[in-house]
């Protein structure tokens, strides 16, 4: 996506303005909007914040569009920015709260913390001399006292088990990434995933490591996994996709009003360009998930796996205002290769109800059933080189459906986990036994085989439910959940003794997702 700054806006504005609308009915209203806006400001009976009745305004016009045309606060900016710009200033640890105790699960390796000799496990309990623990304080409140600019310094008071009194340490705050790539590993012998949750301004550089390490490992057939990829830079999805593509096919392209057409064609690179592939989406890929995988599926590259995806064909493009704010402005849809716009069906000015449409795909049982959705004919498309069927107007239809699994997981496990008691058990387990498990398990592929969670765990599980009145329906149901107690307790240890790949490498051992994927690449 480009961006614009207020000033190149101004001129793209006026120009549009002058060309598609009448300039007199547009001075009329921008004349209207400012008087409104003085006169609140002057005559109102209370006093007005004027800065926050502008952004009622912008976001009161911007409401009555689509839902994807938005305005975000400098504050919110900057978060955002951070998610595609893939790094944020800040002191550089993975941590969870263990009752009201920030306790870190790993320092980020190389950053500020490692290099002061802050350890996993460590409790920490003052920022700055300012008490974090035993106050009841936000997670925000606790991130933004251990963020800051790169350069600053930050005092630490740190509780270490085994060791009496609270140590302190002053860290330089430094520049800390923010990884895309959430795992990379080999399911098979033959078979690498790599998993990504957004497309920034790293993810490429992440992928084209994984891919090498995967290949180097002896990869011959590959799953991408863009299951809950909510998509992110248009750019990034390009060029991404340029690794599975020969040179010269087709993309995507966007097509808008007053903006220029655009095509994206594959530079045929190296990351992946002739082995087997294999695409992974839920109802939760979206936007530039959706190009790489319509792309796949369009030029009949590989196969894609499971339920249609979100349906956001619509393009963004940032524009930068004073302040620090931002309007993000759909000024484009997309299309597939073929000529799909896959952007799903609104009602101007209605976002509840397409925040919703996943609700409905459940409430209509097309989550579960795969012949329960029907695209008429005038959205059939076929694809580049086999000719085969596919449809536009409503997310990317899978090659295979896979159902949404409603029994997996029973009511008992649910509530366990939205009341944080597994989370928060994991923590405990870990953390007395952390440099016990180090010790026992040096090696994962030995972890994975042989390590299997204690029933004593499981019981504490139970336990903290109680304390919490929650209670199973009965033995079965107890009986029945006691099995993804143990995989998940089990792949949340892998995961803070190692990383996320190893937590997905133990979450996907029996996905029924992953399995059809590699049964259909060993084909």
């Amino acid at each position: 996506m480009k961006r614009l700054s207020l000033l190149t806006f101004s001129f793209f504005f006026l120009t549009v303005s002058l060309t598609a609308q009448n300039s007199k009915e547009m001075d009329i209203a921008m004349r209207k909007l400012n008087m409104a806006t003085i006169l609140t400001n002057l005559y109102y009976v209370d006093s007005v914040a004027i800065g926050r009745q502008v952004e009622d305004a912008i976001n009161g016009m911007l409401g009555k569009l689509d839902p994807h045309s938005q305005y975000s606060n400098a504050k919110d900016t900057k978060r955002l920015n951070e998610s595609l710009e893939g790094s944020f200033e800040g002191i550089g640890v993975q941590f969870n709260m263990l009752e009201d105790t920030l306790v870190v699960i790993q320092p980020v390796s190389k950053g500020p913390s490692e290099r002061a000799g802050i350890l996993a496990g460590d409790r920490i309990i003052s920022v700055n001399d300012t008490a974090i623990a035993g106050v009841k304080m936000s997670r925000e409140e606790i991130m933004t006292r251990l963020r800051g600019p790169k350069g600053t310094k930050v005092k630490l008071g740190i509780i270490r088990p085994g060791v009496k009194g609270v140590s302190y340490f002053n860290i330089v705050r430094d520049k800390i990434p923010v990884n895309t790539l959430d795992a990379a590993f080999m399911v098979t012998p033959d078979v690498g995933l790599i998993r990504f949750s957004s497309f920034g301004q790293t993810t490429y550089d992440e992928v084209m490591t994984a891919l090498g390490k995967l290949k180097a490992q002896g990869m011959k057939k590959l799953i991408i996994d863009m299951q809950q990829n909510g998509g992110g830079l248009l750019g990034a999805a390009a060029e991404i996709t340029s690794q599975f593509l020969p040179k010269g096919d087709t993309i995507v392209y966007t097509r808008g009003r007053a903006v220029p057409d655009q095509a994206f064609v594959s530079s045929g690179g190296q990351g992946w360009p002739e082995g087997k592939v294999a695409v992974l989406i839920d109802e939760y890929s979206a936007s530039a998930a959706e190009i790489l995988t319509g792309a796949i599926q369009d030029q009949d590259r590989g196969v894609v796996i499971g339920r249609r995806s979100f349906g956001k064909g619509l393009v963004q493009r940032p524009i930068d205002l004073p302040d620090g704010s931002m309007i993000r402005l759909t000024v484009a849809r997309y299309y597939t290769p073929s000529g799909r716009c896959i952007q799903k069906p609104y009602t101007k000015g209605d976002k509840e109800s397409y925040s919703k449409d996943v609700i409905n795909r459940y409430n209509s049982g097309e989550l579960i059933h795969e012949d329960s959705i029907h695209f008429p004919d005038s959205l059939r498309y076929t694809t580049r080189k086999k000719g085969r069927t596919v449809y536009g107007g409503g997310g990317i239809m899978p090659d295979y459906f896979i159902p949404l699994d409603t029994t997996k997981y029973t009511k008992y496990y649910r509530e366990l986990s939205a009341k944080s008691v597994i989370i928060n058990a994991n923590l405990r387990n870990l953390d007395k036994n952390r440099k016990k498990m180090a010790r026992m398990w040096p090696s994962f592929e030995d972890f994975k085989a042989r390590y299997e969670v204690p029933d004593a765990v499981i019981e504490d599980i139970f336990k903290e439910g109680e304390k919490l009145k929650i209670m199973p329906k009965d033995d079965e149901e107890r009986k029945k959940t006691i099995p993804e107690l143990k995989r998940i307790m089990k792949a949340l240890t892998a995961r803070d003794l190692w990383d996320m790949s190893e937590y997905f490498s133990i979450i996907y051992e029996n996905d029924p997702m992953v399995l059809k994927a590699v049964e259909l690449l060993e084909q």
